[in-house]
């Protein structure tokens, strides 16, 4: 997929994350991105190595790098941005990344992050980066509270197939299979918008975002509704798909409440990691199962759980048939693995929900 980058060519920071929960952000920027062009990641653990192949089995092209040094000297183009790509519990930027953003804006690169800790609040750094004459973009900062939306009941207007790709834990792919499905739809001929609720939904690029966990809690089900709605007027797109938050029941990450709420999904997509007995970084939390995550989605939202995807991590290729499967022989419901197969068999079933399909002509 060829695309001109919203905003520069970058190098995604990810020094001892990637390839593990805590990389994230640098995952979902070497699998897609609109918003930049990246040119390699950073992590010495994988130094040499092509990004694509570690995450995925599938090279991308996209190296990795041991540090911003080896990357400048061995890029034949020049970055523009230096980005963030770590996604640590609590969004806090550790002491090394404190320096390589110090190195970043006196090599003259722009910093974007994602993280809580946010770069622009430390003197030193923005001192820099205004000697530098560089910009520091920490997008979790929530705006100011006048640019903030209410919620108003507008999106009982959006006529438009809504899905909601939730998860039964975080850090699990919903945002990926988002993307799957919308670049799935998209390749059918169908006019399809993501809603990026996520600080690395913004920086792949997703048109219509709003960062849920840094929201103000009297707006974020407004954020929600207008992303939403905004889509729904300025594209007139065949399907809006959610990005899903945390999962419902995690002990520290409960999201989606306010997506089943404010966004009113027409169904939910579950992505579910049938490896996990415990939710993600708290040993001795039960994973709810399956069928107790379908019924609480339910009983929440009125709403049927579509399909199930499945996150193959601990499962070997041969394996991941029968794990299908085995979810659907436990919940009645149709399971894909869309990040190892594609996502044609998911569209499909889309398709076949929307609310004219005979009278859909492909764009």
């Amino acid at each position: 997929m060829s695309i001109t980058p919203l905003d520069g060519k970058a190098i995604v920071y990810a020094q001892g994350a990637f390839n593990t929960p805590n990389g994230k952000t640098a995952h979902g920027l070497a699998r897609f991105t609109r918003r930049y062009a990246v040119l390699g990641i950073i992590d010495d653990n994988y130094r040499g190595q092509d990004s694509g192949q570690v995450l995925d089995g599938k090279p991308n092209g996209i190296p990795v790098f041991g540090s911003l040094r080896e990357a400048l000297d061995q890029l034949s183009e020049r970055p523009d941005y230096f980005v963030i790509g770590l996604a640590p519990d609590g969004g806090r930027l550790p002491a090394a990344g404190r320096s390589a953003v110090a190195e970043a804006i006196a090599n003259g690169l722009h910093i974007d992050s994602g993280l809580h800790d946010f770069i622009s609040n430390d003197s030193t750094l923005a001192d820099a980066a205004r000697e530098q004459g560089v910009t520091i973009r920490d997008v979790r900062k929530t705006p100011d509270r006048d640019k903030l939306h209410f919620f108003t009941g507008d999106i009982e207007e959006v006529d438009c197939l809504k899905l909601a790709v939730l998860g039964t834990d975080s850090a699990i792919g919903k945002r990926t299979t988002a993307w799957l499905i919308v670049h799935g739809l998209e390749k059918a001929g169908y006019g399809a918008q993501m809603i990026g609720t996520g600080q690395t939904g913004w920086m792949q690029g997703a048109k219509y975002s709003m960062i849920m966990d840094s929201c103000i809690n009297d707006f974020v089900s407004g954020e929600i509704e207008h992303a939403v709605v905004s889509a729904y007027r300025n594209e007139q797109p065949d399907v809006i798909v959610i990005e899903g938050q945390g999962s419902l029941m995690n002990p520290a990450y409960p999201g989606g409440f306010e997506i089943l709420a404010a966004g009113r999904p027409d169904f939910v997509i579950l992505q579910h990691a049938p490896t996990r007995q415990e939710y993600d970084g708290f040993p001795g939390y039960r994973l709810h199962s399956l069928p107790e995550q379908i019924q609480a989605i339910r009983v929440v939202s009125g709403r049927e759980v579509l399909a199930v995807t499945l996150n193959h991590e601990g499962l070997k290729p041969e394996e991941i048939a029968d794990a299908c499967k085995k979810v659907t022989e436990d919940t009645g419901l149709p399971c894909y693995d869309v990040l190892a197969n594609g996502s044609e068999e998911l569209v499909r079933l889309i398709a076949g929900k929307l609310p004219s399909p005979d009278a859909h002509y492909p764009r």
